[in-house]
C-alpha cells in the first residue's frame, strides 16, 4: 500500500507492508533514521515522534495509521540547518553518551518545555520516565534539560 503523510512540513509518499509501522516506514522507507528501533514495544521511548501534535511511540502506530496526517520527527526540530537549543544543550551538557536514546530525548524535552518552560526537576523527571537510556545515570541528560530551559528562556 501507498501511504503519504506530511513529515517535517514536507509531503511524503512510499510503498509500504500493511502492517509495517510508522518507525519503520520513516526510517526504511523516507530514510528519516532519527528515530531508532530499540525495543519495538514503547517501553524505551527511542522511537518518538509527534503525530497530528500527540507524542507518540513510532513503534506502536501502523504506517497506515498515519496516511494524510501531519509527522514530526526530531529532524524537524532544525531551522536552516541549526541545531535546536535543546539539541545543542545536549552536545554541551554530554547527554549524548551513545547517541542511541538521545533524539528520544530530546523529543520529549521538545514536548515538555513547549508545555512548560520552567519546568520542575519533579516534572522532569517524569516527563522523562518513558526514556530509557543504557549508558548514563541521567545527570548530564537533566543537565541538558535545565540548561535547554534556560536557553529558551533567553537565559545564558
Amino acid at each position: 500500500m501507498v501511504v503519504r503523510v506530511k513529515v517535517n512540513n514536507e509531503w511524503r509518499e512510499a510503498e509500504v507492508w500493511p502492517g509495517a509501522s510508522l518507525l519503520t516506514f520513516l526510517r526504511d522507507r523516507l530514510g528519516l533514521y532519527g528515530s531508532k528501533n530499540a525495543c519495538e514495544q514503547g517501553e524505551c521511548g527511542s522511537c518518538s515522534v509527534w503525530l497530528e501534535g500527540a507524542l507518540v511511540c513510532s513503534c506502536l502506530v501502523l504506517a497506515a495509521q498515519a496516511h494524510e496526517r501531519e509527522v514530526r520527527t526530531v529532524e524537524g526540530l532544525m531551522a536552516d540547518e541549526r541545531l535546536h537549543p535543546i539539541q545543542e544543550a545536549f552536545v554541551e551538557a554530554g547527554a549524548v553518551q551513545c547517541g542511541f536514546c538521545t533524539p528520544g530525548f530530546v523529543v520529549a524535552v521538545a514536548e515538555l518545555l513547549q508545555k512548560d518552560p520552567t519546568p520542575s526537576p519533579a516534572t522532569v523527571r517524569e516527563a522523562l520516565s518513558g526514556n530509557l537510556c543504557r549508558c548514563t545515570g541521567y545527570q548530564k541528560i537533566l543537565d541538558a534539560v535545565s540548561l535547554a530551559s534556560s536557553r529558551m528562556r533567553g537565559g545564558t
